[in-house]
């Protein structure tokens, strides 16, 4: 009888249809038709939605390539600590990686970070450290200062350091891109992607490009961003820095994990802008994505009035995250209002609520 038990027991299993760990959701996320957002603009235009992956953005595929690297060469050891920089969502990877593999995690994040992002990564178990977000990159305080006197601090520990990691792009380079080109058929003919770090847009061009030189790569950066400047004349101009809300978008410095020679063209967006688009692309595409999605959608646009597609091309857009990590932002009317971006123009009448008494 406890024989037969065991049997159907042993059988049940083996016809179970689960994944091991939630590590195995990451990667293959759905490319999804832009139909309304679009229908003024020449072209065919897809939305690569990285708010599927199980951490809800990008930065999953680098934060899972990373570890298991470090593994593979030894650097990481059972009850070892992950340290990194991050706006939060590389943070939030991170942690949640961690806690999968049994490290500890220190996040040393910027203050243009949402409270909401913040939140997650201390339910994440992370150790979180908030820093001043518009101080320069060398200042002691800087999060990326921060890291790594967290990193000589901390015994048995090892820095990320995405911003000049080279894993950062291969990540992309092994999954995003080859995602993509499959996705489409190999028919890609125009990439649009913002550019932070610089892995996620560095990687995926590297072999789109190897696939089809023509394809032109589009970058998205910020006004207050030294990037743009930085990919036309090889000049790093201090000019160019000043304070804006975009989280994860653009940089105050260069970051080596962007190939600039694979970027055929860099966009600047502005905060208000992108933020409105962000609302916009819940309402017309039924995407509640983040306000980096936003930032490319308004690219795509401003790329579109250059003249850059045609009716023939075919245009896939990188949405990095998940909105949910924006309601104290560009979700909140509160803020929008805190920051002048409701207008003559754009106002938040559309938005109503009715309280019954």
């Amino acid at each position: 009888m406890w024989g037969n038990c065991i049997l159907q027991l042993a059988t049940m299993k083996k016809n179970i249809k689960a994944y091991t760990n939630v590590l195995e959701l990451i990667g293959n996320t759905p490319l999804i038709q832009l139909n309304h957002i679009t229908k003024d603009l020449p072209g065919n235009f897809y939305a690569k939605v990285e708010a599927f992956n199980p951490g809800h953005s990008t930065k999953d595929r680098i934060a899972l390539h990373i570890i298991e690297e470090a593994e593979r060469q030894g650097i990481l050891s059972p009850g070892d600590t992950i340290i990194e920089t991050t706006s939060g969502n590389t943070g939030f990877s991170l942690a949640m990686v961690s806690i999968i593999k049994g490290y500890q995690c220190i996040l040393a994040v910027s203050s243009k970070s949402s409270k909401d992002k913040i939140d997650m990564l201390r339910s994440m178990g992370a150790k979180v450290y908030v820093c001043p977000a518009h101080v320069s990159a060398d200042d002691e305080r800087s999060y990326y200062n921060v890291a790594k006197r967290l990193h000589e601090e901390t015994k048995g520990s090892v820095y990320i350091n995405q911003y000049f990691n080279q894993l950062n792009v291969d990540a992309h380079y092994l999954s995003t891109g080859p995602e993509i080109w499959d996705q489409t058929g190999g028919q890609i003919t125009h990439l649009v992607a913002c550019s932070g770090t610089g892995g996620t847009i560095s990687g995926i061009a590297k072999y789109l490009k190897e696939k089809n030189p023509n394809i032109k790569i589009l970058g998205v950066d910020a006004f207050g961003s030294v990037l743009k400047k930085y990919h036309e004349t090889k000049e790093f101009d201090k000019n160019e820095i000043y304070p804006y809300r975009i989280e994860g978008l653009g940089k105050n410095l260069i970051p080596t994990a962007t190939d600039f020679d694979v970027i055929d063209q860099f966009e600047k967006v502005t905060d208000e802008e992108s933020a409105h688009m962000t609302r916009q692309i819940a309402k017309a595409e039924g995407l509640f994505v983040g306000y980096t999605s936003g930032a490319v959608m308004q690219a795509v646009k401003q790329y579109a009035d250059q003249g850059m597609f045609d009716e023939n091309s075919i245009v896939v857009a990188i949405f990095p995250d998940h909105g949910s990590r924006y309601m104290s932002k560009v979700f909140s009317d509160e803020w929008m209002g805190e920051q002048g971006f409701f207008d003559s123009e754009n106002t938040n009448e559309e938005i109503s609520i009715e309280y019954i008494k």
